[in-house]
């Protein structure tokens, strides 16, 4: 899960099913008891809805990766300590353990999906046009404005002014003619 929609539709289905929970958060639901019935009905509402239910070790571990990962990046601050630091102390485990476990079973390293997230962030915020590619580049914790740009060329295959004219180009106001479209 990782919008605030994927949270409300996964206390939906939960509630739907009368399965008493504590918490649902990006990735992660604490519930109270749950039936082998409940959990087999879960897991096929979730799947319909486009999630999985994870619950092995391993999975569970992945996924706690990836929604830490995500929730740094779309954090208000960049991250004060770096991102094996970060991973290291919430998950508890040594971060070349971590490391090797993601790679193996995501196919890319840790700091390949960190590189992907922070490109679809900084589309979502070049999209909104409140920040400058400048306080994007401080947000997310890059070194350089020309840091951030050269790795969303890299990425993407253009610039980041590039993906924001042709981002406008695409855009028509709420105004305009709809039935000349």
């Amino acid at each position: 899960m990782v919008c605030n929609r994927c949270i409300e539709a996964v206390e939906k289905e939960l509630s739907d099913l009368n399965i008493d929970f504590e918490k649902v958060e990006l990735g992660r639901v604490e519930v109270e008891r749950i039936s082998d019935d409940q959990k087999n009905r879960l897991s096929d509402r979730l799947i319909n809805r486009g999630f999985e239910l994870l619950e092995d070790k391993t999975s569970k571990t992945i996924e706690r990766i990836k929604t830490l990962i995500i929730q740094s990046i779309h954090n208000d601050n960049a991250m004060s300590s770096k991102y094996s630091d970060y991973l290291e102390k919430e998950i508890g485990k040594e971060y070349s353990s971590i490391s090797s476990l993601f790679s193996s079973v995501e196919g890319i390293t840790i700091e390949r999906f960190i590189i992907l997230q922070k490109i679809e962030r900084i589309k979502e915020l070049i999209t909104y046009d409140q920040l400058s590619l400048s306080e994007i580049s401080y947000k997310l914790g890059y070194s350089s404005v020309q840091h951030l740009s050269n790795q969303f060329k890299k990425n993407t295959g253009m610039t980041p002014s590039e993906f924001k004219k042709q981002h406008t180009n695409l855009r028509k106001p709420i105004d305009s003619n709809l039935s000349t479209q």
